[in-house]
Parts: structure tokens; C-alpha cells; sequence
């Protein structure tokens, strides 16, 4: 027998899991987007447009990410994973300012001073962490 009430669930149910797999799709691309940025500043140590481009980006795409898993997911948005990942996507908030100010205050192709590079890759493994941390905790 038809019951409003499943069916609402189901679709309550279907919806968020279509939004946290959006949502993950995203974040999937903000690891390729800060790993293109990331990798090009680490190997070139210079401020190419690739850099602040990808940086950028990665940062839009985990804004988006984190908004879409937020309102997908079923749980409280205070978990041990959500600490991770916005503490992450804080770090990453806070390279893409280094990384901006370096540009605003050298210019394209000046080298990137060794605090900014050095807080780039550390920033980076943060954040991959958490990603990782992510995706073995929606495997379970």
C-alpha cells in the first residue's frame, strides 16, 4: 500500500545522497585543481599564472563541495571529519592569501618567498589528509 510518508523519506533520501555525491564530485575536482596549483609552485618556486589560476579555483570548488555535503548529508555538520575538512579548507582559505599578497606585492613571475612555500606544501598535505580522511569514512 502507497504511504505518503516512505515516500517522502525516499525522496528526502534520494536527494541528499544526490547532493553529497555532487558534493564529492567537487571535491574531487578541488584536489585536481590544488594539485595542479600546488605541484606548479613547488616545482617553479616563481608566481606563474598557473599557480594563482588553480589555487584559486580549488578554493571555489571546495566552498561548493563543503555547501553541498553540508546540506546532503544526514549528519551533524560538527563531526571529527567535519573538523578536519574545514579546518583544511581554512588552511587552503589562508594559502590562497599568501599566495595573492605575494602576487599583489611582486608581480607575476617574482619568486615565491620560502615561508609562502614551504606554508603551500604543508597546507597542501593538510588538506589531502582530510580528503582521504573523507573518502575512507563515506566508504564505511
Amino acid at each position: 500500500m502507497f504511504n505518503p510518508e516512505n515516500f517522502y523519506l525516499a525522496t528526502k533520501n534520494f536527494y541528499m545522497n544526490t547532493l553529497s555525491t555532487i558534493g564529492a564530485t567537487i571535491v574531487t575536482l578541488a584536489l585536481i585543481s590544488y594539485s595542479i596549483g600546488i605541484i606548479s609552485e613547488q616545482v617553479k618556486k616563481k608566481m606563474i599564472p598557473r599557480v594563482l589560476i588553480f589555487i584559486t579555483l580549488g578554493v571555489v570548488l571546495d566552498v561548493t563541495a563543503t555547501v553541498f555535503m553540508i546540506i546532503g548529508s544526514t549528519n551533524s555538520p560538527f563531526t571529527y571529519h567535519g573538523f578536519i575538512g574545514y579546518s583544511a579548507l581554512f588552511v587552503m582559505l589562508i594559502e590562497l592569501v599568501r599566495i595573492w599578497r605575494t602576487y599583489n606585492k611582486s608581480g607575476m613571475g617574482a619568486d615565491v618567498p620560502k615561508g609562502v612555500h614551504l606554508y603551500s606544501r604543508y597546507a597542501y598535505i593538510w588538506w589531502v589528509v582530510a580528503y582521504i580522511t573523507g573518502s575512507l569514512i563515506a566508504m564505511t
